[in-house]
């Protein structure tokens, strides 16, 4: 199993090239970020650095969306990061919710981030696409390469992932909901005429390592609030009990009674009051070492590849070590 570790870019931006350097050290592969340019430092230009002070790790946003940026400058800036590094960059992409809503906007439809999927993708890989109707061409790349994974919770968005996407990118780490999802993901590749082994799965959650559960669920609760915006616009777009939801789901966000980006992704956000514990328990990965091996084992078992830490809390150091030391060693031992 790959291991990641996901950060937002608050300033300086040097604390998060030193901590994706310290990811690196302890055998994490991944280095993702938040992608929302109102709340948070420009993302690729934190990549270059990333890249700079590591030597094999891949970067990539977790996740951009196809509404913030053109498609052609999106293609353009991973290509060129290609270029002065190798291929170490992956676009994880969604329909957006923290830049598209900070900004007013609504999230784009799944109709545009299929298309955008696959532009992307062409463009950064060197071959034509059509972009508003004109086609286009970056003639200076040469042998790039650009896998691109989708970010999904509904049916729809599912599907879309098996359809079109490289890889697909599931926000929480319940095996249950894991399961079902991975599931819907697969036989979408199937129906579309492609092989499901060759979509890489990677599931990304809060990781907190230690004895202390009741202060290890309040620093991850946040995470419970930033699921609670998506599956809150599954309950509206399927309703409750929904057959093409899973109520372990979607029963948590009843109580919910809004969201402040202000406090996006970040612990003690007082919008996630609404989260119980067993959520957060369900979604996220805390307690000892030994409780972590054996969730991760558990996922890897249901397929997945990649597990990404959210590290936003008050042990970030602290759960990069541990995992170092501990967690990847015993997971892939």
């Amino acid at each position: 199993m790959d291991f990641g570790l996901v950060l937002q870019t608050d300033p300086p931006a040097s604390q998060v090239v030193s901590l994706m350097r310290r990811a690196e050290r302890n055998g994490f592969r991944y280095g993702w970020t938040f992608d929302s340019a109102v709340l948070w430092q420009e993302p690729f230009v934190i990549y270059s650095q990333i890249l700079e002070h590591t030597q094999e790790m891949h970067v990539g946003p977790m996740v951009t969306n196809p509404g913030t940026r053109t498609w052609e400058v999106t293609a353009s800036t991973f290509a060129t990061l290609n270029d002065m590094f190798g291929n170490r960059t992956v676009c994880g992409i969604g329909r957006g919710d923290s830049a598209m809503r900070v900004a007013g906007r609504a999230p784009n439809t799944l109709a545009r981030l299929g298309e955008a999927i696959g532009v992307i993708r062409d463009l950064a890989e060197g071959r034509e696409a059509e972009v508003d109707g004109k086609p286009l061409r970056i003639p200076w790349i040469r042998d790039g390469r650009l896998p691109v994974w989708m970010a999904a919770y509904g049916p729809k968005a599912l599907a879309l992932a098996g359809q079109k996407a490289d890889g697909f990118i599931l926000q929480l780490a319940d095996p249950y909901l894991t399961e079902w999802m991975v599931k819907s993901v697969r036989e979408a590749a199937v129906e579309a005429g492609r092989d499901p082994a060759e979509i890489t799965i990677c599931v990304a959650a809060p990781a907190y390592v230690g004895e202390d559960l009741a202060h290890a669920r309040d620093q991850c609760r946040w995470f419970g609030g930033m699921v609670g915006n998506h599956v809150a616009d599954l309950v509206s777009r399927y309703g409750e009990h929904s057959s093409m939801v899973p109520d372990e789901l979607t029963e948590y966000v009843k109580s919910r009674q809004g969201y402040d980006y202000s406090h996006h992704g970040r612990a003690g956000n007082p919008s996630a009051d609404f989260v119980p514990d067993e959520i957060v328990d369900r979604f996220c990965l805390l307690g000892p070492p030994e409780a972590h091996v054996e969730k991760l084992r558990a996922l890897r078992a249901l397929g997945v590849d990649q597990f990404a830490v959210y590290d936003m809390h008050d042990a970030k150091e602290a759960t990069i070590d541990a995992y170092g030391e501990h967690v990847i060693p015993a997971v892939n031992g």
